[in-house]
């Protein structure tokens, strides 16, 4: 009746999934003793019991290995020398075990993806080589890409690559290889963002709507930002690496070298055809090449895109728009589609076209509002507009009033940025010389034309 009692406890208070069969009452009581232990954080008193489950009943609950990974996480850390490098390896046996008693919860992708952090973090403990801690990942990237999302994996597995190919010859191969696992890993990248943009918008219209969130949903709305979150913050560290070698004088040569054998390769003129353009190799004879042979292999909405680049290039604006507008017609995905609209807002903006550029960045906002950054370049607009549409020096102080409030619509993201420009609005001392008080409304002219209040 008593180890009846003690299941049934164990089951509400862990969650896990547990299969008790014929285990002994041994491994029952040592999980009920380092359970609780970790549950409060006592990881050296857990110790003990938890290696005494660990090794008589590896398969009996999930919990040897989630609480077990506390219980190693803290002993490596609070260790040095051969116990720390002890510590480090038991942990690498762990998630092994994990994967072979629990694969549901921790498949191939994720596996290789926490050994090779692991490895990664302690690689001169270990005594690891950059190619020894690359195959790791490597083995999880090519045999289940679908489980292989961790962020800061993808990070570290692209940093390795690069490091063995800046240590080797530097071939052509080698040169058109990395660019390849760099374009690899941001489709990765790019799939994943697709998927948790998706399912955030859905949540983001749900209370825009004035529907309230279920407890399920708000801990998905945690989840979808943070992972979003997360691979923005690699996205453009990825750029950062691939910049330094993906210039147009290593791209224009290696695609002319290359362009014969892959004239109908799809997926090499998509490729070449996009590196190009992110590097802004658009005014060589190349990227029109490229452009016009992937418009005539197959034609889609980011060669139309491409070709109204072209047509901006030879100042055709007109026919520009018309290809940028089909380009946006033609592509039914809202966040690829959110992608040609932001890149033409962002154009228009560096253009100047202030009023044209706001109504992109609003209609980027509808295609995808899990992205806050059109908030965040409209009040740039508005800030940089405050000498020009203000009719005063306090209505030129009160522009940064509209630029806060769109700011703040960004969230988190954009906190600095408000608390910037509250600073350059008017003070309580021009407030007060100006006669006004809380709520009065200000008009602001030019290409804004909007009115804001005094807060």
């Amino acid at each position: 009746m008593k180890t009846k009692i003690t299941l049934i406890l164990l089951a509400l208070v862990f969650g896990f999934n547990t299969s008790y069969g014929q285990q002994d009452e041994e491994c029952m009581n040592n999980l009920s003793i380092f359970s609780s232990y970790v549950k409060n954080k006592k990881y050296d008193e857990a110790y003990e019991s938890w290696m005494k489950v660990k090794t008589k009943c590896p398969q009996f609950n999930r919990n040897i290995y989630v609480g077990g990974e506390k219980i190693l996480d803290h002993k490596i850390k609070n260790t040095a020398g051969a116990e720390k490098l002890q510590f480090i390896n038991d942990q690498l046996a762990l998630f092994d075990h994990y994967n072979k008693y629990y694969a549901s919860k921790l498949p191939l992708g994720k596996l290789q993806s926490e050994k090779g952090n692991l490895s990664y973090t302690f690689r001169k403990e270990l005594g690891l080589s950059d190619e020894e801690i690359y195959n790791i990942f490597d083995k999880g990237y090519t045999e289940d890409l679908k489980n292989f999302k961790d962020a800061k994996a993808l990070y570290t597995y692209f940093t390795l690559k690069v490091n063995i190919y800046e240590k080797g010859s530097k071939s052509t191969k080698d040169t058109q290889d990395l660019f390849d696992k760099y374009d690899d890993i941001t489709d990765k990248i790019e799939s994943e963002v697709g998927t948790a943009s998706e399912g955030l918008n859905k949540i983001i219209q749900k209370e825009e709507s004035g529907g309230t969130l279920t407890k399920k949903e708000g801990q998905y709305k945690r989840f979808y930002t943070q992972t979003l979150n997360a691979y923005d913050k690699i996205s453009g560290s990825l750029d950062t690496k691939i910049s330094e070698l993906a210039t147009c004088k290593v791209l224009i040569p290696l695609y002319q070298k290359d362009f014969d054998n892959n004239k109908n390769d799809t997926k090499w003129l998509q490729r070449a055809m996009n590196k190009m353009g992110q590097k802004d190799c658009t005014d060589d004879p190349m990227f029109e090449k490229l452009v016009a042979q992937k418009n005539a292999v197959q034609p889609d909405a980011t060669t139309a895109y491409y070709l109204g680049v072209l047509n901006e290039k030879k100042g055709k604006m007109s026919e520009a728009n018309k290809y940028y507008t089909q380009a946006e017609s033609l592509e039914t995905d809202p966040i690829k589609k959110w992608k040609f609209v932001y890149a033409r807002a962002d154009k228009n903006r560096k253009a100047g076209r202030l009023g044209k550029a706001r109504q992109l960045y609003r209609e980027a906002l509808k295609l995808n509002p899990s992205n806050k950054n059109p908030y965040l370049r409209i009040a740039g607009m508005y800030a940089s507009s405050a000498n020009k549409c203000g009719s005063d020096a306090f209505n030129k102080r009160a522009v940064y009033w509209a630029a806060a409030k769109e700011a703040a619509k960004a969230g988190s993201s954009g906190s600095a940025a408000v608390r910037r420009y509250k600073a350059l609005a008017p003070d309580k001392t021009m407030i007060f010389s100006k006669s006004m008080k809380s709520g009065d409304p200000i008009k602001i002219g030019c290409w804004i034309g909007l009115t804001v209040r005094v807060p």
